[in-house]
Parts: C-alpha cells; structure tokens; sequence
C-alpha cells in the first residue's frame, strides 16, 4: 500500500470497490463503446478503406483497437510530442508498416541528450 500513489493503483483500487449499480454502469458503458466502435470508427474505416486513422499522439487507443505512436515534432521548448496511428483489429503489421515509413520519411526524431 506504500507504493500506490507511486504506481498509480487507484484505478484497481476502484474496481476492487465496485458495487452492482457500478458494474451496472459499466456494462452499459461497455456497451456503448461497442456500438460506437461497430457503428463509428469501424465502419467509416471500411466504407472508406482507410489502412489507419492520424490523432494526437497523447491519444488512448479507441475501444481496444491497435494504435503506434512516433515522433512528430518538438514545442518551443523543446519537449517532443508525437502522432498516433490507428487502425482495426489485427491491422498491426500495417501500422507498423506506415509509422516506419512516416519516420523514415521525416527524420524528426531526435536522440535524447542527458546532462552530465
């Protein structure tokens, strides 16, 4: 326990605590997260035969879809951020295919330096 907030543990910490009215809630989400994978993303992928979709890179993977994010760029600062591809289910050699193409084509990535 004297490591949760090190870990981030609160999330399991409110499953463990899941009543029936939660799970409930849950299910429902569930749900609804299917249908709008099925009936969203899924579907205008196929209508428009798309091999993957572009989002930010800080970007959570949609309904438990594959995703890979690469190097896009640097703020003023200098703190990079990135782009994600994603793509349907078992699409992962694919979007592997196109993050190594969108890196070789871009060369953005920088290796990292360290102060001594």
């Amino acid at each position: 326990m004297e490591r949760i907030k090190e870990y981030g543990q609160e999330i399991f910490i409110k499953a463990q605590n899941l009543n029936k009215t939660d799970i409930g809630e849950a299910k429902n989400a569930l749900s609804n997260l299917a249908n709008l994978s099925r009936n969203g993303l899924k579907k205008v992928m196929k209508e428009k035969k798309l091999d993957a979709i572009m989002t930010p890179g800080n970007s959570r993977a949609i309904g438990g879809y594959p995703g890979i994010t690469v190097p896009a760029g640097y703020d003023e600062e200098g703190v990079p951020f990135g782009i994600c591809f994603g793509g349907l289910r078992g699409s992962e050699p694919k979007l592997i295919e196109i993050a190594y193409s969108f890196e070789q084509a871009t060369h953005i990535r920088k290796p990292p330096t360290f102060k001594q």
